[in-house]
């Protein structure tokens, strides 16, 4: 007999390793409107603790 509750799908696996952020969707709305105001990334990134490469 099989068992099917034992299965999971490949979506359903990568959700599950999904890397939570540290930042809220306001925070990432916030970063992302002060690089839209000419804030140099440089100094964004800095002030945010993430790297350029992010």
């Amino acid at each position: 007999m099989l068992e099917f509750s034992a299965m999971v799908s490949p979506l359903e696996e990568e959700r599950n390793h999904m890397k939570v952020s540290k930042f809220s969707d306001v925070q990432k709305a916030l970063i992302i409107k002060q690089g839209e105001e000419g804030t140099p990334v440089a100094e964004i990134c800095r002030k945010a603790g993430i790297s350029q490469a992010t």
